[in-house]
This record gives structure tokens, sequence and C-alpha cells, in this order.
């Protein structure tokens, strides 16, 4: 499987340039110059009770061990991930943590996004956007495309096509990998499936400017570096905490990168898939003692 997902983004590739040359550059790489802590123009719901929470599943593991991750080894923990304990391990305390965190219920309504990947210089690098002012909810907050799915339609074919209307994503150019945990988000009560998938290289996108305000990459090994990664433990009246009680305390994660403040359900997209390919268990707050 793993062979002719490489080969056929190999050839995509290929085709592409055969075509026409090299597609112009759209989306943004980070830039090693940019501030690592503003956030950008979202609000973020810090309640008066939060603090501090632990540290980054992966801070124990040396810099070099996490200074570069190659698609090969994304492409290979994502569709291998039922098949190790540890991978296996990992989903459960995420869905867990996200079942908790959401308080969602059996009818959440089914929805998709795409964890869209591609190779540069030999690192893995994710597609993001950031949500449009014009939107109702969430304006400002960083997501990957997708939405809910329409009747009758899987999560994958519902990532493709939402990823084509927001950001002008080919659905043709998508090479599915395997899907990550399903998570419920909490304010709008659906059932969210991170489909993981390979473009051949950098792809050109059209933001639709009611949904997306920008379009932006970053290397997953920029997210594994120190002090990208934050956790805060919140408590919400009324909202169950992590051991299950009114009131208690939660954690939320947060990335901070390319001058954006990334969290919520992207951020736990981000760290259980970063968990996957490093091979390390999610964070200590998700799980049970």
């Amino acid at each position: 499987m793993i062979g002719s997902i490489a080969l056929d983004v190999q050839a995509l590739a290929l085709l592409r340039r055969s075509a026409g040359g090299p597609l112009p550059l759209v989306s943004t790489p980070m830039s090693t110059d940019e501030p690592k802590h503003r956030a950008g123009p979202q609000v973020i719901p810090r309640p008066p009770s939060n603090r501090p929470g632990g540290s980054a599943p992966w801070a124990h593991l040396p810099p070099a061990a996490r200074s570069s991750v190659p698609l090969a080894a994304v492409v290979d923990a994502v569709a291998h991930r039922d098949l190790t304990h540890d991978a296996d391990r990992t989903a459960a305390e995420v869905s867990e943590f996200s079942r908790s965190f959401a308080g969602a219920f059996p009818d959440a309504t089914p929805a998709a996004v795409l964890v869209a990947l591609f190779e540069e210089a030999g690192e893995a690098r994710v597609l993001l956007t950031v949500r449009s002012s014009r939107l109702r909810s969430h304006q400002g907050e960083v997501a990957f495309p997708g939405g809910k799915l329409e009747a009758d339609e899987g999560v994958e074919d519902g990532a493709r096509r939402e990823a084509q209307e927001e950001v002008g994503l080919d659905p043709s150019a998508v090479t599915v990998v395997g899907h990550l945990t399903a998570m419920p988000t909490v304010s709008s009560n659906t059932l969210m499936t991170p489909v993981v998938a390979v473009l051949a290289e950098r792809p050109v996108t059209v933001p639709e400017p009611d949904e997306v305000a920008r379009v932006f990459d970053v290397a997953l090994a920029d997210l594994l570096a120190d002090g990208v990664w934050a956790e805060e433990l919140w408590a919400v009246p009324g909202r169950n905490g992590r051991d299950g009680q009114p009131g208690g305390e939660f954690p939320v994660w947060f990335f901070s990168v390319a001058g954006e403040t990334v969290w919520g359900a992207t951020a736990r997209v981000l760290t259980e898939l970063l968990c996957l390919v490093l091979g390390v268990p999610g964070p200590a707050s998700t799980r049970q003692d």
C-alpha cells in the first residue's frame, strides 16, 4: 500500500511537470523570523479558571529525533495506525479526551476535514486555513479545510469536496492515506473525521473569501520545536472535566506557529498525528493513571 501511494504521488508530480512546468506557489511557507506567540485575529475564550498544563508529549525526545519529518514517515504511520499498539493507545486516549471535552451526543452530525500533506525540501508540510471574519462562528481560527457531510456522502468524498469549495484544491490531486480518530467538536455538535491525504507537490490554492481568509502551510518538524506546543487546563462551570465531573479541569492544546495560534479541534488532530508519527503516547493529561 505504501509503495503504491508513493508511486502514485511521484507519477502525478511528473505528469504535472511535463504538462507545463511547476505550478506557481500560492500557499505560504512558514518564515523563520515570524514572531512565535502572536495570536491571529481570533478570540480564544479562556475561562478565569485556567492554568498551565504539562509538557509536549515529545519533549523527552532529543532534538535530533524530531528535527525532520519526511512525508514517507507520515504515510507509513497513518496507513498502519491500526496495526501498532502505541497507535491504538494514542487514538483511544485522544478519543476519550475529546468526548469528555466536547460533551457530544450520539446524534452528532457527521463531518470531515482534509489533513493535506506534501513534501518540500525533504520535509512533510501540512495545509491549514484561517477562517474568514464573514463566518458566523470561529472567525479567525486556524482550521483544516472541511465541514459537514452531505446526505449519503462518505468522509473521504466529503473532505475532498470541502477542500475544493474552500481553497480550490483539485480532488483528483488528493491521494487519501488513512483516517485519524473521529472526534466531537464543542460548539457545532459534529463528529469530525480527519482524512489524511498526500499531494504530489505544493498546491495552488484559491481561497473562498466567504469562508477562508488565508491559506498557509507549516512543516511538521516546526510543530515539534521547543516552545511551539503548549497545554492549558481549563475549568468551565457546567462542563464536564477530565474526571467526568461538572466544572472539573480539562486540557486544551495549542501550537504557536507561523504567526498564528492553533488550538481546539485542529490542535487535537495535529497532536494525534505527531504522536502517531513519533510513536509516543498522547499528552499525560489524556491518560488514565
